[in-house]
This record gives structure tokens, sequence and C-alpha cells, in this order.
């Protein structure tokens, strides 16, 4: 039975697969360890960013993308981090850059780790194999940084384009292409992690649905949570110094989850295929 040919019966097998595999795997419990990951790599990842990144695009654009999803607090601990690498990262990066993209993709190893969870799979690939896959969709998660960043810098020009040949509302039409665009490059890159991080054999076909999935609900949960942190309760009343660092915690934990969630939506279809439900 094909993913795309599924019949009603077999769409709420698939709720019901989704659902248990989402108890079974313990996603929330996995969540919180990629929280832990993503933060522990999140600085050294910084560091490789401002440096190769930003000798090329401003700095204050990586400040801007990230204000676009991020709450204000998660934004002061990434400025006042960045202003410390910024003044020292390319020294740091030059002393060891390979040092450096190992510690930053331990997020990325996490990542792998939970996809293969999801197809229930072991990790057969030597441990230089596996860290080298790590290694390569942490560049591809600078690649989304450059390309993000970018869109503004070229922004204006492509909107005077279109005003030049007579599209109307040219600057709101640019924006909500730009919007488009950085969108289908998050989802692509997260269809690449999709397709390469499990120790699977999978093709775009078994793939796509949990990319799309993962992306837009990425988007509407880290936009619902930054509205909710920079109008609805104050962290720092609670953590004091720490709140920063607490949201940004929360935040990494959302991420974490939308992007095991479709994992396991693709898993699921992927075992619908295969007829090995676990329900």
């Amino acid at each position: 039975m094909t993913v795309g040919r599924l019949k009603q019966p077999s769409k709420k097998i698939f709720w019901k697969d989704l659902i248990e595999r989402i108890k079974e795997d313990e996603v929330t419990d996995l969540s919180a360890q990629l929280a832990y990951y993503f933060l522990l790599s999140l600085f050294p990842f910084l560091i490789v960013a401002i440096t190769i990144v930003t000798a090329i695009i401003d700095e204050s654009q990586l400040y801007t993308m990230l204000d676009r999803y991020a709450p204000q607090e998660i934004m002061n601990v990434i400025q006042e981090n960045t202003d410390v690498i910024g003044s020292q990262g390319g020294a740091i990066l030059s002393l060891g850059i390979i040092g450096t993209l190992w510690t930053a993709s331990n997020g990325m190893n996490a990542v792998i780790r939970a996809l293969n969870k999801a197809y229930d799979v072991d990790e057969s690939r030597n441990f230089i194999v596996a860290r080298a896959v790590a290694i390569l969709l942490t560049l591809g998660m600078l690649l989304i940084i450059f390309v993000a960043m970018a869109l503004p810098v070229f922004g204006e020009l492509i909107g005077n384009l279109f005003f030049y040949i007579g599209i109307p509302n040219a600057e709101e039409t640019w924006g909500i292409l730009r919007w488009v665009l950085s969108t289908v490059i998050i989802a692509t890159v997260i269809t690449i992690i999709y397709m390469v991080a499990p120790n699977k054999k999978l093709i775009l076909r078994n793939v796509w649905v949990g990319a799309v999935v993962a992306t837009i609900g990425w988007q509407l949960v880290s936009l619902a949570f930054s509205f909710y942190v920079n109008n609805m309760n104050d962290y720092s009343a609670t953590y004091g110094s720490l709140g920063g660092v607490i949201v940004l915690m929360l935040w990494f934990y959302v991420s974490g989850l939308m992007l095991i969630i479709g994992g396991e939506v693709n898993a699921t279809f992927k075992s619908l295929e295969e007829g090995t439900t676990k329900t």
C-alpha cells in the first residue's frame, strides 16, 4: 500500500499508530534531550556562523533573522554571547575549526539518534561516518542562516526591481515572497535532514510530509511561544538572571519537539508502506 493512496481505514490506523509511536518513543523526553544538546552546541555553532557567515554579511542581519521567531529574552542571551564571540571568534575558530565543528554538531548528532529511534533502527554506521553526517548537516544549518540573512540584504534591490517592472504593491509583494522563500529553504534543509540523518534508506517521497509538518509547526509554535513570552509571562521575575537561559531552553525544547514529531510522521507513513505498524 502506498502512502499517497491511503484509504479511510488506513488513515485511522495512521493516527493511532502515530500516537502510539509518540508515546512509546517518549518524544517529550527526547525533546528535552535535544534541548540540552542544542544548548551545548549553540555557542560553538555561533563561533562558526559568526566567523564564516558574517565575513560576507553584516552581523546585524543575524539578529534580524532570529528576532522574527525568538522571544526578546533569547535575543538578549544570544546577542550578549555573540558580542564576545565576535571579538575573538576568528582566533578561536582558527585554532581548531574541526574541533569547533565537532562540538557544534553534537545537537545534530542527537537528532540522528532521535530519528533512528523513530524508525526503530540501530546506528550501524561507524562512529566517524555518523559524526561526519552530523557535521555536514550542521553545515546545512549554516546555509539556512546564510540565505535567511542574505534575503533582507538584497530585499531592497529586489523590491526596487519589482517596482520598476510594474509589479503592484512591490514592497508588500517582496515581503510575502521573502517569507515564502525562507520557509521553502527551511523545509528543504529539514527534508535533507530527514533523508540523510536516520540509518535507513529513504527517498523524498518518504520524508516530504514530515518536513512540511515540522516546518509549519515550528514556525507556528515559535511565533506563538514568542508572543506568549513577550506579552504574557516574565521569566526574569521567576528565575532572575537565568530567565533568558530558561526561555532559550524552552524554545529549543519546542523546536526539538516539532523536529521529532515530523520524523515520527514520516516513520508512521513508512511503517504503513511496509506493513509494520505498532498497533
